[in-house]
Order: structure tokens, then C-alpha cells, then sequence
């Protein structure tokens, strides 16, 4: 189907420009009449016609649009213009989502590292980065300063509609109720209530939120001029800008390489510190006394008396089967880890002699330490630690589960697609490569097309080309991506939602770091004048605003959908104030 849509449409485009008619050939003549090409155009023989036309006028032969390639279709006329936007506009997003299927596909044969890392993203932003270059490569330098304009409306349009629109509708959809501030897997009975509804993402969301917000800081290097009044060193600025880009750009590739090690090595931590609350509270459910004295200190009588409750063997020491023992024998509420594995980092916690057990006071030493970090996690215990042991390891207890939710782990049989073995790999990775090619070909050819139009009906209607560009161009190349979103934020699961709110953050970022990297390096090179003041100041706040606060928090309530929907139309008035109400550039 997609196939014959994308086939149908071409066929339309080149039918609109392929118009073919027999040439009238005029001969000069006292009788004033012309041939009508019969006959070789000899006007002595066959019928003729009275001459009724005459040349256009100049005025006319100078509002004849220019084709894109010599062939492609172009009007003067707003709505011929809203006609080849919407075509052109629906041939870029299948050109994305023909790169995003590709990619997916990709990343299934090859897995993560390099190619979650390096390729996915820039491919992802690929559409956008096609059109921010042919909107400063057209013509002359004069016109190319007169078309970026669209590619710099694309720019903060992509931007800011993936960071408000877009992120209070997953908000809405993906909505669970909240308990203890977490949201409940696949449980919305709260409706539209907009503080016990919401939803909660992993912690990688957070540090997905900081990078994209950091990412601004070459906007902020090439604003600079600007800012202080000054008249040079703007081209000097846009160099500085381009190279911090792009080494930013290098950076985040690598840190998205190694953030699959990165994570595993996270959760490990958080199990491990899982496991540690789990036994203390199963020491204190079994200890002869209080773990921690009057003065709120651990009890090294009553630790040593926990050790020969352990000591099954009564040998003096705890071996790794003995610790083994006690961990399968405690709960720890559907959290799944490896025993031997956690019986592997008690010992490296306890034995320091290394001689694989624990005598006793190896192990009151360790249970001391452990006793400590979990009052440590929970504030100063005061005087009367003693009657409040079971608060704190409560809250120990409690902190250490958030925080293995909150890292996303997915072993626990919460895959949401089929887990089987690849059909045919050596099949997918043509077909891959197949759609990847495709999707770039057609960004690439119906790039310039578009943008003219854009310019085309800027001319005819007297709108600027920043507001169409901000406004039509982000819903061709964004699309795909908007709607990959949404479909996964409805599953209503804390990792699926992690996985939308982080690709939003991701997909900003490419825009603020490669999309900006193509931008400046075509301002540089063609010596053109950088004058965006308000459209930098937009993307800033928005990317701020939503970075902030989604740095420092997991879990968003529904009513902080409001706040991203009111964003963009504040980001359109904003603009519209500071260039026309106030002259900014």
C-alpha cells in the first residue's frame, strides 16, 4: 500500500510537469496569419488561423516560476502552491518513515552500540538536515540568505513541536494512575485527574532531558554578538558555534555507543543494593533485639547472635552456599537477579581476606557498613534510632526498589514485541538496506522542491517562509517520528514510556547539534548573515523549560501537559512580537 501510494504520487508529479502540445510556427507575413504546423508550417498550403495571439507582455514573462531541476512542477498561485506542499510534504514524510523502518531494522540484526548509536540518530534527523542544506545552497548568496530562512523555521519548528505537542499528547495517552508517585503499570482508573495521573520514566529520561539541554550551548556561542551589540565577530562566532556542534555532535554519538554498558552497569548496582535492604530486613525480622542500640548505633551484640543463627554448620564461618541459602530464602517482590551472582558481591562486601567465606567478625563489620548506608539514605536517626530500625530499612527498602524501577530493567518479562529469533537475517539486512537507500533518495530529491514551494507561497500570499517552514515542514519529517511516540506511549508501561519521552529528548538533540552543525556550516562557508535573535530565544526557552524540568524529575502528572501545549503557541506569538513588533534580527 505504501509502495503504491509513493508510485501514484511520482506519476503525478511528473504528469503536472509533462504537458506536451504541437509548436505553433510563426512565419512572417503580410497576411497576418499564421501556419497551424501542418504541412511544415508552409503557409501557402493547408488551413491557417487568424492570429489572436499575441506575445505576453513583459511584466507577464517575468511572473513565470523557475522549475526546480528544469522539469520538476512550480506555480505562482497560493493554492497551486498549497497542493505541491502537501505532495512534496507527503513524499518527505515517506521518505522518514521509510529511514525509520529501515533502522528499526537495523538496529534488530545489529543490535544497539554503534548502530543505536551512531547511525539511528543521524538517519532519524536526516530529512530535516536535507532541507536546512538545499534551503542555503540555492542561487546566489542573495538568494540563499533569503531562502535559509525556511530551513532555520524548520529548525526551531521540528524542535519545539517535539517538545510540546508532541510531549503532551504521549502525556495524555500514556497516562497511569500514580501511587507513591510512581505510575501503575496498565492501570488508569484516576480518568483526567491531574495530580493522581501520569506517567513515569526511567532515569535515563533524566539524563536524556540534561543532554538535550546542554545541547543549546552553540546557540548560545553564536548568539553571542548579537547579544552584546556588537557588529563583529559574528563570522567568527559561527565558526566557534560550528566546531563546538560538532564536536558535541562526535560526543554524544560515543556516549550513545557505550550508554547500553553504561545502564547494565547501573542496574547491577541498583539489584546489588536491592539485595542488601532485602537481608537487612530479613536480619531484623529474625534478630533477638534491636539492630541498632539507644544511641542509634548497630548492636554488635545482637549482629554476632544473627551470625550463628546463619552459621548452619556452626563452623565459624558463612560459605558461599550458606549466604546462598539465605537469599533464596528471602522475598524480594518480583524482582528478578542472578543468586549467584548476588551471593558473589556479598562476599566481595564481606570477606577481605579473600579466602572465600566470612567469619564473624568479617560479617559484623559488613552488616555495620550496610547499616549505616541505609541510615545514611534515610537522614540522621536521632537519639531514638533504636524503636525506628524497621522505619528506616523500610525506607531503605522502598528507595532501593524505586530506583531498579526507574533504571528500566527489562528482564523481568516486560517485552513488549516479540522476543523470537530473526527469520532470515541476511534478508532483513537487504530489505534494510533497501528502505534506507529509498527513504534517503527520495529526502534528497524532493528537498529543493520543497523548499521553493515554501518560498513560492510565501511570495504569493505575503506570509513569511519562517512561519509555513515552522509550522507544514516539521509535519512531513517529523511524522513518522510523532507517531512511532505516541503508539508507544499508549502501551501505558513505564519503560515504553521511557523509551517515548527519551527519543523526544534524542530527537531534539540531533536537531540542536547536527541539524545546527549543517546549518552554521552553510552560513559560514556562503558568508552569510546570521540575524535568527528570536528564533534562537525560542528554541532556548522551550528547550530549557522542558529540559529543566524534565532533568530533575521521573514522574510527570497530567497537568504538565498544559504547560507543553501552551508552549508553542508562545513560541509563534513570541516570534511574531520580536521581528515585527520590535525588529529583532
Amino acid at each position: 500500500m505504501r509502495f503504491r501510494s509513493l508510485i501514484s504520487l511520482i506519476f503525478l508529479v511528473f504528469f503536472t510537469s509533462s504537458a506536451y502540445a504541437r509548436f505553433v510556427a510563426v512565419h512572417p507575413s503580410s497576411t497576418g496569419l499564421i501556419s497551424d504546423g501542418i504541412d511544415g508550417g508552409n503557409p501557402g498550403s493547408g488551413s491557417v488561423i487568424k492570429t489572436v495571439v499575441s506575445a505576453p507582455p513583459a511584466e507577464e514573462k517575468e511572473e513565470a516560476c523557475e522549475q526546480t531541476y528544469g522539469f520538476m512542477p512550480c506555480t505562482k498561485t497560493a493554492l497551486g502552491n498549497v497542493f505541491l506542499i502537501l505532495v512534496y510534504g507527503f513524499l518527505m514524510f515517506t521518505a522518514a518513515t521509510y529511514l525509520s523502518a529501515g533502522s528499526e531494522l537495523l538496529l534488530e540484526i545489529l543490535g544497539p552500540g554503534i548502530v543505536g548509536g551512531l547511525f539511528l540518530p543521524m538517519l532519524g534527523a536526516l530529512p530535516d538536515a536535507m532541507l536546512i542544506m538545499v534551503s542555503g545552497l540555492s542561487g546566489d548568496a542573495a538568494t540563499a540568505q533569503s531562502q535559509v530562512s525556511v530551513g532555520m523555521g524548520l529548525l526551531a519548528g521540528s524542535t519545539v513541536m517535539l517538545l510540546t505537542v508532541i510531549w503532551g499528547t504521549c502525556t495524555v495517552v500514556g497516562k497511569c494512575d500514580l501511587r507513591d508517585t510512581i505510575a501503575v503499570n496498565n492501570q488508569d482508573t484516576k480518568r483526567f485527574s491531574l495530580k493522581d495521573s501520569g506517567v513515569t520514566v526511567d532515569v535515563w529520561t533524566s539524563y536524556a532531558a540534561r543532554i538535550m539541554a546542554i545541547s543549546v550551548i552553540p546557540f548560545v556561542i553564536v548568539q553571542l554578538p548579537q547579544m552584546l551589540d556588537s557588529t563583529s565577530g559574528r563570522h567568527l562566532a559561527v565558526l566557534v558555534a560550528l566546531i563546538l556542534s560538532v564536536a558535541m555532535l562526535i560526543s554524544y554519538c560515543v556516549y550513545q555507543v557505550f550508554q547500553p554498558w553504561i545502564q547494565r552497569r547501573r542496574l547491577a548496582f541498583a539489584k546489588h543494593k536491592h539485595v542488601i535492604s532485602g537481608i537487612l530486613k530479613h536480619l531484623k525480622q529474625h534478630a533477638l533485639g534491636r539492630l541498632l542500640d539507644d544511641e542509634g548505633q548497630p548492636d554488635e551484640h545482637v549482629i554476632r547472635r544473627l551470625f550463628e543463627t546463619i552459621d548452619a554448620n556452626k563452623d565459624g564461618h558463612l560459605s558461599a552456599t550458606e549466604l546462598k541459602a539465605l537469599i533464596i530464602g528471602i522475598s524480594f517482590e518480583d524482582i528478578d537477579f542472578d543468586k549467584d551472582d548476588a551471593v558473589g558481591k556479598v562476599l566481595q562486601d564481606f570477606d577481605k581476606t579473600l579466602d572465600e567465606q566470612v567469619d564473624q567478625e568479617e560479617f559484623v563489620r559488613g552488616i555495620k557498613q550496610w547499616l549505616i548506608q541505609a541510615m545514611g539514605a534515610a537522614g540522621p536517626a536521632g537519639p531514638d534510632a533504636g524503636p525506628r530500625t524497621m522505619k528506616f530499612l523500610d525506607h531503605f527498602h522502598k528507595q532501593t526498589k524505586r530506583e531498579h524501577a526507574l533504571l528500566g530493567d527489562n528482564e523481568n518479562g516486560e517485552n513488549d514485541e516479540d522476543s523470537g529469533e530473526v527469520a532470515d537475517p541476511k534478508w532483513i539486512t537487504i530489505k534494510a538496506a533497501l528502505l534506507l537507500l529509498l527513504g534517503a533518495a527520495i529526502a534528497a530529491a524532493f528537498a529543493d522542491p520543497l523548499v521553493d514551494t515554501v518560498n513560492n507561497f510565501s511570495a504569493a500570499t505575503g506570509i513569511p517562509s519562517f512561519f509555513i517552514s515552522f509550522i507544514a515542514l516539521p509535519l512531513a519529517t517529523n511524522s513518522s517520528e510523532a507517531v512511532s511516540a505516541i503508539i508507544f506511549a499508549s502501551r501505558k508501561k513505564i519503560r515504553t514510556a521511557s523509551l517515548t519521552f527519551s527519543e523526544l529528548c534524542g530527537g531534539v538533540t540531533m536537531n540542536n547539534i547536527l541539524c545546527l552543525s549543517v546549518f552554521l556550516a552553510i552560513v559560514y562557508v556562503r558568508g552569510l548573515t546570521w540575524n535568527f535573535s528570536s528564533e534562537v530565544l525560542v528554541i532556548l526557552i522551550v528547550c530549557l523549560v522542558m529540559g529543566g524540568f524534565a532533568s530533575f524529575r521521573t514522574t510527570y502528572p497530567l497537568w504538565t501537559c498544559f504547560i507543553a501545549y501552551l508552549l508553542y503557541p508562545f513560541s509563534l506569538g513570541l516570534v511574531y512580537i520580536l521581528d515585527y513588533w520590535f525588529g529583532w534580527s
